[in-house]
C-alpha cells in the first residue's frame, strides 16, 4: 500500500464559496467572468460535485488573489495499491 494525494472536492468547493464571498463576488459574476450561459459549473464547484478545469483555476486563482494551491485541498491519507 502507497499513500497518495487525492483532492478533497467537498473541501475544495467550500474554499471556492469562502474565496468567492472574501472576494465580494457572486455566483452570477463569476458566470459573467467565465462567459457560461448558466451558473450550473460554478454550483457543481461549490458543491464538491465538479472540479474547474487547469484553466478555470488559473482564472478563480487570479480573480481570488491567490494561488491554485490555496483553492484546491489536498488529502493525503488515500492508500492506494500500486501495481502492474
Amino acid at each position: 500500500m502507497v499513500t497518495l494525494p487525492a483532492i478533497d472536492m467537498a473541501a475544495t468547493g467550500r474554499n471556492i464559496i469562502k474565496l468567492r464571498q472574501d472576494a465580494g463576488l457572486t455566483v452570477r459574476d463569476l458566470q459573467e467572468m467565465f462567459g457560461f450561459t448558466t451558473p450550473q459549473a460554478i454550483y457543481k464547484w461549490q458543491r464538491g460535485t465538479a472540479m474547474p478545469t487547469i484553466d478555470n483555476l488559473v482564472v478563480l486563482a487570479a480573480v481570488f488573489e491567490v494561488s491554485i494551491d490555496d483553492i484546491i485541498v489536498v488529502d493525503t491519507c488515500i492508500h492506494a495499491q500500486i501495481g502492474a
